[in-house]
């Protein structure tokens, strides 16, 4: 744990080399990367933190900014300049990082990212009612089970075509994720102004794009605009046989794909 802008936020550190930090899925925590940050860290420096409020980390009841957290932590860790690697709102994170910090990010590496002011299509909610349907927002076992099903399993495949150990795993984080987003709710988060949708073409810096070939169609489609409006990025062809959390059900394609990014 590190004291962070008043919170104490939780975080793994391994390996050696260039720094490269890791910002999990809205539906998860830092334990997403179980698998490919030990892979990661036989030549970088790898730090998996758990964004304010998410996993173990805390979230007082003040205004706050994730793309700040990030820089503060690191701060706190000497790190002058980070690779920052995300997945769906985790990528959101990094986008709004080197939007802000971009001294302090030497490369973007996105997974099915999200980007902060981007809309959702009218495909993507029919998609969610035929699939998932009406669950109450309270009952955070069957809200996460409808996500699991919609982001995890994607709208390409049948539950039983998907490791159930991951669905399982998946469900259990996020019914964690949903407390934190309920207790977030309640906290000012300090948005940037205009939204990263509308600044994509700002980013000076390598940028490595991709999604799940099983996910939502708005995230493949999202990751070309990403590799359109920013100026060099590198679009690789989504990946074959993995939904929303792509780096955690295929680390080891993910892997690969940062060998050659990162160096």
């Amino acid at each position: 744990m590190i004291d962070i802008n008043g919170a104490r936020l939780a975080y793994d550190d391994l390996g050696s080399g260039s720094p490269v930090l890791l910002l999990h899925a809205g539906i998860a925590d830092r334990r997403m990367w179980r698998h490919l940050a030990p892979a990661l860290a036989e030549r970088h420096r790898v730090i998996a933190l758990d964004l304010r409020g998410y996993g173990d980390s805390e979230l007082p009841p003040a205004s706050f900014a994730h793309h700040d957290d990030v820089v503060a932590v690191l701060d706190a860790l000497g790190i002058d300049r980070a690779a920052l690697v995300g997945c769906s709102f985790g990528g959101a994170v990094a986008i709004d990082t080197a939007l802000t910090h971009p001294k302090r990010v030497s490369a973007l590496a996105l997974f099915g990212s999200a980007v902060a002011g981007n809309q959702w299509s009218e495909e993507a909610e029919q998609l969610w009612e035929t699939l998932v349907g009406e669950v109450d927002p309270e009952d955070f076992a069957a809200s996460a089970a409808g996500e699991v099903r919609f982001w995890v399993v994607g709208p390409g495949r049948r539950p039983e075509d998907v490791d159930p150990g991951l669905v399982a795993f998946a469900e259990e984080m996020d019914q964690r994720a949903l407390a934190a987003e309920q207790a977030l709710s309640a906290v000012e988060v300090d948005d940037l102004d205009p939204p990263a949708i509308e600044r994509l073409g700002e980013l000076r810096l390598p940028v490595l794009v991709t999604a799940g070939a099983a996910d939502v169609p708005d995230i493949s489609r999202l990751a070309d605009r990403i590799a359109a409006e920013v100026p060099g990025a590198v679009r690789l062809p989504d990946m074959p046989d993995a939904a929303h959390l792509l780096p955690l059900e295929r680390p080891e394609a993910v892997d690969a794909a940062l060998r050659d990014f990162l160096g």
